[in-house]
């Protein structure tokens, strides 16, 4: 029977569906972020401004989720043909990748909070988010700016790198790593 909870060797379907939609999600916003400040139109910038941080509230909504799951279901143990240097890296990769899955949207939500435009964000225009306690200034602006913009480069290539090693263990080493993460246990 397929488990919604993890088992000593297979991620539960919760656990999936959180990674592969959060996965999509931070891919795409790193895409929407790099179209949005190359569109002609500054109506259609706009609109993509919105829908960014639209998707970014949501991300960092599905990332504590998937924190919290992750808390509540121990992951299943890895497969005997990994080394005891990667068993030792790879809490740190994920917790690296957890580590940038929030700082990335906080750091928009506190670019957002700190604009001297004062535009409100409206997460898919449902209601009006409040901004985060942080003064407003240029000099804050353009510090948030800088940092959201290094964490998101810094970020995709983390998330670069953890394919990359997903897809070597898939296809070099042969082992389960990448198919627990496909099909539940």
């Amino acid at each position: 029977m397929q488990s919604l909870t993890n088992t000593a060797t297979r991620y539960g379907w919760a656990m999936i569906a959180l990674h592969w939609l959060i996965g999509i999600i931070f891919i795409g916003q790193f895409v929407l972020g790099f179209a949005m400040v190359r569109a002609a139109s500054q109506r259609t910038s706009f609109e993509l401004i919105q829908l960014h941080k639209s998707f970014g509230f949501l991300l960092l909504g599905l990332v504590i989720l998937r924190i919290a799951w992750r808390i509540g279901n121990a992951a299943p143990a890895l497969p005997p043909s990994v080394g005891t240097l990667e068993r030792r890296a790879a809490p740190l990769a994920h917790l690296a990748l957890y580590a940038f899955q929030i700082a990335l949207p906080l750091s928009g939500w506190a670019l957002v909070s700190v604009s001297t435009l004062e535009i409100p964000s409206m997460p898919f225009n449902l209601f009006v988010m409040p901004n985060l306690p942080l003064a407003e200034s240029d000099a804050a602006e353009s510090f948030w700016t800088s940092a959201h913009w290094y964490l998101a480069y810094a970020g995709i290539a983390l998330v670069a790198a953890h394919a990359v090693a997903a897809l070597r263990h898939h296809f070099l080493l042969r082992d389960s790593v990448l198919t627990r993460m496909i099909t539940p246990s």
